[in-house]
């Protein structure tokens, strides 16, 4: 019984972890270029059961073995296995503002902190008192020069990401780069990721695998308020259900320990 209480808090710590990441979905729904998060849960190992003394033991040419029948597995809980970010193409918003850019495919933007460069799918920039192309808490977004500098708002950003001034000259190109597991990339906050050991080192997207940057649009976040919604109820009543375990698990340790003592 003292088992049980065990696989009932299991899943509840469990469901409640699905919780989280189900309310911080939704509380970005309205985020440009958030990617949801999915958390993935697994059971521990189960056990086979065999009857320790069975009736008897049967002869066989060789000598005799032991009758002990398999009674069946028993399962010990659950735990968080993972939870990752779905980097889902979000759909597409049109602003008609110059310093907002949107990603059309894989890749993110790289925008330099005080804390070293990190990477972005939010795309709503807008130009600094310096001329610098900045993100909405005033960091800098890096071409592949370094710091993107601009006269003015009346630019040109072309699908491979080459900018231009209104004179037509060439300014920079914006650096966007690619990652070999982009999926385990952690999220710094803002709309940041930075990469890790998992993730692997940065690379600037070249070719087929660079995404096609679309000037005046932003993307909006991969998060559907439905299905959140249809999951949110899953893990209520998952967690409930479990819940009701703990409480019947507990209700029949008290019976036991009622009557032990009673017959004592």
């Amino acid at each position: 019984m003292i088992r049980g209480w065990y696989i009932g808090a299991s899943g509840m710590n469990a469901q409640q972890n699905r919780l989280d990441a189900i309310s911080n979905n939704l509380a970005n729904v309205d985020t440009t270029g958030y990617k949801r998060d999915i958390t993935v849960s697994k059971n521990f190992s189960e056990l086979l059961l065999r009857r320790t003394n069975a009736d008897g033991v049967y002869e066989t040419p060789f000598g005799s073995a032991d009758a002990a029948p398999v009674i069946g597995k028993l399962g010990l809980g659950v735990e968080t296995n993972e939870n990752y970010t779905d980097f889902e193409q979000g759909s597409f918003k049109a602003t008609d503002t110059k310093t907002d850019l949107a990603l059309g495919g894989e890749g993110f933007f790289a925008v330099q902190t005080p804390d070293g460069e990190r990477y972005t799918r939010n795309g709503n920039f807008f130009l600094g008192k310096e001329g610098i192309l900045e993100t909405k808490d005033g960091y800098p977004v890096l071409g592949e020069n370094g710091v993107i500098r601009l006269a003015d708002d009346k630019f040109m950003v072309r699908e491979d990401g080459k900018i231009y001034d209104e004179t037509g000259n060439e300014v920079d190109r914006l650096k966007v780069v690619r990652f070999d597991n982009e999926r385990y990339l952690k999220k710094m906050g803002e709309s940041m990721y930075n990469t890790n050991d998992i993730a692997g080192p940065e690379h600037i997207a070249e070719g087929n695998e660079r995404p096609r940057i679309l000037q005046g649009y932003t993307e909006t976040s991969n998060v559907n308020v439905v299905n959140e919604m249809v999951q949110m109820i899953e893990v209520n009543r998952a967690y409930e259900a479990n819940q009701k375990t703990i409480t019947s698990e507990d209700s029949m340790m008290g019976t036991l320990w009622t009557r032990v003592a009673l017959y004592k």
